[in-house]
């Protein structure tokens, strides 16, 4: 298995997986140099670094199972500037049932740009390459009113509430990989 996983391109993005190595650097550093060493990118904004969001939650996975990571971090890198503005990761690799779970976070002065929907639609037409994944899912705050705006203009389908136990109330959006493939293809 490769180290790094194919970088996922959109029109104005480049979604860059971390290592399974550099992944563990940059959470027990707090610092990206060894995740970037080579590339043609920056991380002025620090994403990942000042604010570790998903990889305390990773890094048990990915230390037990560094085969997992295929499913885990990339940097959402802006082409235009080569500086990273975001990060996004499944939650993990798909569950007995097929389905996959996605976060995402876009730093505030990239937000409301599309740059979320792009984001994502390169996350999932990767995802559906993959014949174990038959379902997403994408579970938000109920007042996160642009996270669900962009549910919605996927086509999502709301499945209910649940409590996190870390996030606290939570929307349930759930949509068939096949309904997603035949609606906004694969890579």
């Amino acid at each position: 298995m490769p180290l790094h996983e194919p970088v996922i391109e959109t029109s104005r993005l480049a979604l860059h997986h971390i290592s399974a190595p550099d992944l563990v650097t940059l959470f027990e550093n707090r610092d990206d140099v060894p995740a970037l060493t080579g590339k043609a990118f920056s991380n002025p904004l620090r994403v990942l670094i000042d604010f570790q969001g998903p990889l305390a939650w990773r890094m048990p996975l990915v230390k037990a199972d560094p085969a997992c990571n295929k499913w885990f971090v990339r940097w959402i890198v802006l082409k235009e500037k080569q500086e990273i503005i975001g990060s996004t990761s499944f939650h993990g690799a798909p569950d007995l049932d097929g389905m996959v779970e996605i976060g995402l976070g876009i730093e505030s002065e990239y937000q409301n740009q599309g740059f979320a929907k792009e984001a994502l639609l390169g996350m999932w037409r990767w995802a559906v390459t993959f014949p174990e994944v038959r379902s997403f899912r994408y579970t938000v705050a109920p007042d996160n009113a642009p996270s669900i705006a962009v549910v919605n203009y996927f086509g999502f389908e709301f499945r209910g509430q649940q409590m996190d136990e870390i996030d606290g109330l939570e929307n349930i959006y759930e949509m068939s990989a096949a309904y997603f493939k035949a609606n906004w293809g694969s890579n």
